[in-house]
């Protein structure tokens, strides 16, 4: 079905869309992952699309998890490094072990979300949406848009100094880690296992002295993540929520209805606590899409225009999205004279939801739009409902409309 007209009116989404954000980010308790704030954010949206977007079908999910579990890894990672730090002149054996346990758990949490560490830290229960607007006639094709409703805890040190500060900061942490692992392999290659005071006229105690130059930045890295300030996340990410929400809004606005395709919105929580809201939902409707194909597109942080994106790559880059359903956006959005680009996220540029419907085997991409250069208001204070873009709003939801056009259609199925 032709939806040039769902499209003519961009500019109308976009103003529905900052309407809607404004009201859950001032009128809604703080939504950090598995909080009382994520869970109204879900209720709320979870009306909407039962009244105002004709869904018959709309269910809030309910799941455990350990959210503080993915920024745990710094108490464990670096305590680890400062210690052999310390133990470096007097046993530096030691640190050849806890030096590497200790990357491995970074590796494990915030690398690759795996839930290593999870069970030391305290339970709390996120909420997943889940709405289905039915087709006319038989089924023969399924799309879902997908957004977080959860916001991030703020990163001080991206709001004090920006993304250059705060990714030089991590860098400088992980190169002093690994310093002085390769300063203790040396040293007990070349001196055996020994313990006591170092001798201070060897090299490399020397090398070790120098190195407390890292230490400010080690301990620092305790205070990455301010829990006590959830951020508002109006952009990251109620930008991507409201992608489909004002989609399927529209639709009804202007009496559309599809005969073959049905459409989805699932909002997935707690997303910035290592994509635990996705990997839930995965779990819980495993098998239930697979009667026809069904294209998943996670919206993630739609702000700047020049630098909307198709995600092919997406989990620090270790996850591959699906290659169709990549090209149909980027495909749609170069219909339309949008600017997209073809893109991933790059290593310690984290994830979008995505992922965790990739790595379940669910046909999905990620799309976004913010410079993996990260700006000042990306986890930050900053990212309010009057600090939002119309613009870049309105042209991923015009490539969104067209994406729904011809996946109605039978493009790349």
């Amino acid at each position: 079905m032709h939806l040039q007209k769902l499209i003519d009116k961009k500019s109308e989404a976009a103003k529905y869309m900052v309407k809607e954000i404004t009201h859950i980010c001032k009128n809604f308790e703080k939504r950090a992952p598995g909080t009382k704030g994520e869970e109204q954010a879900c209720r709320y949206m979870a009306d909407v699309l039962k009244n105002d977007c004709g869904c018959e079908k709309v269910s809030v999910e309910s799941f455990k998890e350990n959210p503080r579990a993915f920024y745990g890894w710094i108490y464990f990672t670096i305590s680890f490094v400062l210690l052999s730090v310390a133990l470096f002149f007097f046993a530096p054996i030691f640190g050849i072990f806890l030096i590497p346990l200790g990357l491995f758990i970074v590796l494990a949490e915030f690398g690759v979300y795996k839930k290593l560490i999870d069970k030391v830290f305290p339970e709390a229960t996120g909420h997943n949406v889940t709405a289905i607007k039915k087709c006319t006639g038989e089924t023969k094709r399924r799309i879902i848009f997908n957004g977080h409703p959860d916001a991030a805890w703020e990163w001080p040190v991206n709001y004090a100094l920006g993304g250059v500060g705060f990714e030089g900061h991590a860098i400088l942490c992980g190169v002093g880690a690994i310093y002085y692992l390769v300063i203790s392999i040396i040293y007990v290659i070349k001196n055996g296992v020994t313990f006591g005071l170092a001798d201070t006229s060897d090299p490399l105690v020397k090398a070790g002295l120098f190195g407390l130059i890292f230490v400010p930045f080690l301990f620092g890295l305790y205070f990455m993540v301010n829990y006590k300030r959830p951020v508002d996340g109006a952009n990251d990410n109620l930008s991507g929520c409201y992608m489909g929400i004002a989609l399927l809004k529209a639709l009804k606005d202007e009496g559309i209805e599809l005969e073959n395709t049905e459409i989805g919105v699932v909002l997935t929580g707690s997303e910035e606590s290592g994509l635990r809201g996705s990997k839930a939902w995965c779990e819980a409707h495993k098998g239930e899409f697979d009667d026809v194909p069904t294209f998943i597109y996670s919206f993630d942080t739609i702000y700047d225009p020049k630098f909307l994106m198709v995600n092919y790559r997406d989990l620090n880059g270790t996850v591959k999205a699906d290659e169709d359903v990549s090209d149909l956006f980027l495909e749609s959005a170069k219909e339309l004279n949008i600017q997209c680009k073809k893109g991933m996220v790059p290593p310690l540029g984290g994830a979008t939801d995505s992922a965790a419907f990739a790595q379940a085997g669910f046909r999905s991409t990620g799309i976004t739009a913010l410079n993996h250069k990260l700006e000042s208001y990306y986890h930050t204070r900053l990212d309010t409902y009057d600090n939002m873009n119309e613009t870049g709003l309105a042209d991923c939801y015009a490539a969104t409309v067209r994406v729904l056009e011809k996946f109605d259609m039978g493009a790349k199925q």
